[in-house]
C-alpha cells in the first residue's frame, strides 16, 4: 500500500500533526518533535506523548506512517571534538523523543565535514555516532537521508550511504530516505523512465531496497547535477511528473511514508491526490 503526506506543522504541540496531515488527506507524514533550529528543547510530558498517540490512533496513522525529521543543526560526521559531542548528544535526545512517542524511525542529514577532514573519515563518524545512538535508544530506525551535495555535505553519492550502513553494528536499526530532488542535484538523473529504471537498480546494487525506510518527493528547482538543493512543486522542475508517476505505480515503493516537502503547502492537498491518482493506475 502506498502512504502519501507532506511534511506538516506541529506548531502548538506534536498532536496536531497527525490533524494537521489528515485534513489535507494524507495517509503519512512527517514532523519535527521540536524547534529544528534550536539545540535542545523542554523534555516531552506524559500528556503530550498522550495527546500524539491518541491524535494518531484517531486519524489513522501507524509508526510506519510516519517519518519524522531532526534538527538541521546536527553534523554527525563533524571534524572537531566539541562539535561531533554536541550533535551526538542532540541526535540521542531526538531518537529518545521518537521512543516516547511510540515512533519507529528517525530521519536525518548524514552531515558535513567542513572541508577539514576526509570524506571518509568524515562519514565513519557518522556511522560510529549511529553505532553510539544506537547503543542508548530502543526501536528507532536511524534513517540517512541522500542529499544534494552542497558545499561539503556528506550523502550525495549512493556509495556514502553504504559506506555508513556498513560500519553500523546493528543493520536492523539503520534505513535510508532518498529525496528525489537531492538525487537529481547530486547527479542521478529520475526525469525518465528509463532513468528511474537505471537510478534505483544502482541504488539496489550499492544499498538495497531493504533499508529504504522513506522517501521525499520534491521537483528540482536546479538542472542535473547541480548540487543546489532548491525544491520545487511536483512536475513544474527539471524532474517533471514522470518519477512521481513511477514511484507512486511501483511496489518497491509501498509501506513507507512517501512525503512531499514542496514549498506551496496550500497545494499539498491537490499534490496528494495527484500521487494517490497515480497509485491507482
Amino acid at each position: 500500500m502506498k502512504y502519501f503526506g507532506a511534511h506538516v506543522s506541529a506548531s502548538g504541540g506534536v498532536d496536531n500533526a497527525p490533524r494537521n496531515a489528515f485534513e489535507i488527506g494524507a495517509t503519512a507524514f512527517a514532523l519535527f518533535t521540536k524547534n529544528q533550529r534550536q539545540w535542545a528543547a523542554p523534555a516531552l510530558s506524559d500528556e503530550q506523548i498522550a495527546a500524539f498517540r491518541e491524535a494518531c490512533d484517531k486519524y489513522g496513522f501507524a509508526p510506519h506512517q510516519i517519518l519524522p525529521h531532526d534538527s538541521y543543526l546536527i553534523n554527525l560526521g563533524h571534524p572537531e571534538p566539541e562539535g561531533l559531542e554536541k550533535s551526538r548528544a542532540s541526535f540521542i535526545h531526538e531518537m529518545e523523543r521518537c521512543e516516547r512517542l511510540g515512533l519507529d524511525r528517525l530521519n536525518f542529514h548524514p552531515g558535513s565535514h567542513l572541508k577539514k577532514i576526509s570524506e571518509e573519515e568524515s562519514l565513519k563518524l557518522v556511522a560510529e555516532s549511529i553505532n553510539i545512538a544506537l547503543d542508548k535508544t530502543r526501536g528507532v530506525t536511524a534513517v540517512i537521508e541522500n542529499t544534494a551535495g552542497q558545499g561539503s555535505n556528506l550523502g550525495y553519492a549512493f556509495w556514502h550511504l553504504a559506506y555508513i550502513i556498513d560500519r553500523v553494528e546493528d543493520k536492523s536499526r539503520v534505513g535510508v530516505c532518498l529525496d528525489t530532488c537531492h538525487s537529481f542535484a547530486a547527479g542521478y538523473d529520475l526525469s525518465t523512465e528509463e532513468g528511474c529504471d537505471e537510478v534505483f537498480a544502482e541504488f539496489e546494487r550499492e544499498v538495497g531496497f531493504e533499508y529504504l525506510r522513506g522517501m521525499h518527493l520534491n521537483d528540482a528547482m536546479k538542472p542535473l547535477g547541480s548540487r543546489v538543493d532548491r525544491h520545487t512543486p511536483m512536475g513544474e522542475g527539471h524532474l517533471g511528473i514522470t518519477p512521481f508517476r513511477y514511484i507512486a505505480r511501483d511496489s518497491r515503493f509501498d509501506d513507507i511514508p512517501l512525503i512531499l516537502e514542496t514549498p506551496d503547502e496550500s497545494r499539498w492537498a491537490e499534490e496528494i491526490a495527484m500521487l494517490k491518482s497515480f497509485s491507482e493506475e
